[in-house]
């Protein structure tokens, strides 16, 4: 986890990192005609501005990492910080245990039929509806990525959801449960991408109108 979290602190800085080196790394044409005058064997066994500029963002991204883990060494050690994490965690550990006892059997089958919603439904949005918006002669960028995330979440929840299931309850050792979940999720992610989808091109529309 250290890792994954110095990663993507370090994302960000790398890729700008690598365009400033490389502009660094240039020379001007007045600077290139003096070395090859003065020094033309230092000039053909100096190593290229490209590959410097790569070992230049490559070590500043290598402290960033460094610098990342220790940040986050000093998170995990800090009492103030545990005793956050706690209280996030804290309910939803809760909520999970009531809801996955005895007293919710059908939990787990509503939750993965509703991550397989999710997921049917962004998928299709991604795929058509987007498709049948921009015939009609508009594309909204932001829908997309909204669409995108929607699609992540889903993907992920239906995964962690399965796991949970597997580990605390019989759900995923009956097939007539996992079967109907699967079906009732299809069918109402079809159903929110039909209603998603009349959305879009009814904004679409009225956009026109007002023009």
């Amino acid at each position: 986890m250290k890792t994954l979290f110095a990663c993507i602190c370090c994302i960000a800085a790398f890729s700008s990192v690598a365009v400033m080196a490389q502009d660094e790394s240039q020379p001007t044409p007045a600077a290139q005609e003096n070395v090859s005058a003065e020094q033309p064997q230092e000039a053909a066994e100096s190593t290229p501005p490209e590959q410097q500029a790569v070992d230049k963002a490559k070590e500043i991204a290598g402290q960033a990492t460094e610098k990342a883990v220790e940040i986050a060494d000093k998170v995990d050690q800090d009492e103030r910080a545990k005793e956050a994490a706690a209280g996030i965690l804290q309910p939803i550990y809760r909520a999970a245990e009531v809801m996955g006892s005895q007293k919710f059997p059908a939990f787990y089958w509503l939750a993965f039929a509703l991550m397989a919603a999710g997921t049917v439904s962004y998928a299709l949005q991604l795929a058509l509806g987007k498709l049948l918006v921009l015939f009609r002669g508009s594309i909204n960028l932001k829908e997309i990525l909204s669409d995108l995330v929607g699609l992540l979440i889903s993907v992920v929840g239906l995964v962690l959801t399965t796991q949970a299931a597997t580990e605390n309850s019989g759900f995923t050792q009956s097939p007539a449960l996992v079967l109907s979940a699967s079906a009732v999720g299809i069918i109402f992610g079809f159903m929110l991408f039909r209603w998603g989808t009349a959305q879009e091109v009814s904004a679409v529309a009225g956009q026109r109108t007002k023009k």
